[in-house]
């Protein structure tokens, strides 16, 4: 069977802030609604990370509000990083100030993007997904932010596992706020063909990162390798990399 190799990122990217230890979360709090703090630099940063990339997943990505300088960060990523490709989901508004949105960058062209609204119990989360390829095998990526609670993402989760039940070519990537060995995470794996992660690999805190929260999980019919943590300009997370390999008719 013929497979393709693609190299797939998921980045929570903190609108472009920066975050260098847990003191800025007070002492730069302002950089989170203010269009200050050298946000375009660390954006060029990212995006020269994410276009070695084929697909790329985004958390906390600006979709133009007053502190990216209403800047769409996911369309700027995507004029920077060389994709042809791309797609956001809007999701949570603070203040009327700032603005965060799940992002989707490609260097393919998928046939159908949707997104969803994810139950909690603060509104505000949702799950963006992408199809490449038709037919029941055809490639499908999901990117998500879940709830710092384990009930909310426990019924995320659940409503994710509908989206992506008995699919052997999903995969489900974004920041869940959560280690692979929770109950919730348990139930996903048993009401999909989605797989635990190969390894422990800690993406946060950035700075010293002790805690694997950020995922790229996979369908049975997929196998990943080469899975390593890379710096996200000043993010408080770092992203997440690996390669994909890919039946060719999963893109057909």
């Amino acid at each position: 069977m013929s497979t393709r190799r693609l190299r797939l990122l998921s980045a929570n990217i903190q609108a472009g802030s920066s975050t260098r230890g847990y003191h800025d979360y007070v002492a730069r709090s302002w950089s989170h609604v203010l269009p200050a703090g050298n946000k375009r630099n660390s954006l060029d940063t990212i995006a020269q990370l994410a276009g070695s990339h084929d697909i790329v997943g985004l958390n906390e990505s600006d979709p133009g509000s007053l502190r990216s300088g209403f800047t769409n960060q996911t369309h700027y990523l995507a004029q920077r990083g060389g994709f042809d490709y791309w797609s956001h989901q809007p999701n949570r508004r603070v203040g009327g100030v700032a603005s965060s949105a799940n992002g989707l960058l490609s260097k393919l062209e998928p046939r159908e993007v949707t997104d969803h609204p994810l139950p909690g119990r603060i509104s505000g989360r949702g799950v963006l997904l992408a199809r490449f390829g038709d037919g029941d095998d055809s490639l499908v990526i999901a990117v998500a932010h879940l709830s710092l609670g384990a009930n909310s993402r426990a019924s995320q989760l659940a409503f994710i596992s509908e989206l992506l039940h008995d699919h052997p070519h999903a995969v489900l990537m974004g920041d869940f706020n959560c280690s692979a060995d929770r109950p919730e995470m348990k139930a996903l794996f048993r009401n999909t063909r989605l797989q635990p992660p190969n390894g422990i690999v800690p993406t946060f805190p950035s700075w010293r990162p002790q805690r694997a929260i950020d995922h790229i999980l996979v369908g049975d019919g997929l196998r990943t390798s080469n899975e390593r943590a890379l710096p996200a300009a000043l993010s408080d997370h770092l992203a997440l990399s690996l390669d994909l390999e890919v039946p060719e008719k999963a893109l057909r």
